[in-house]
């Protein structure tokens, strides 16, 4: 009985993976090219949908902590209106 009902089910999903590759081929390819702009919408640490307003600055400085000399590379974070949003630590290399 088991192989009976696994066989039926190996039968109707390669029916069903045959079906809808016929379909494909038979589709127009200048309609099957779709532009979305989803990439704008993200989703935020409790799954709500964000619109990315904000513009990506990456800055570089040097700091001075105690007698040693680093470089700094950070990204700001900026929103329309001038605000900063986040900063982010990329990378600190000693200089000196």
């Amino acid at each position: 009985m088991k192989r009976l009902l696994g066989l039926a089910l190996t039968v109707a999903s390669i029916g069903v993976v045959g079906l809808g590759s016929e379909a494909k081929a038979g589709e127009n390819p200048t309609n099957s090219v779709v532009t979305t702009s989803s990439a704008q919408w993200q989703r935020d640490r409790y799954g709500r949908r964000i619109y990315n307003r904000r513009r990506s600055v990456t800055r570089t400085r040097v700091v001075r902590v105690g007698r040693r000399l680093y470089r700094e590379t950070y990204v700001a974070r900026y929103l329309p209106n001038g605000r900063v949003v986040d900063t982010r630590l990329i990378s600190r290399v000693r200089i000196s």
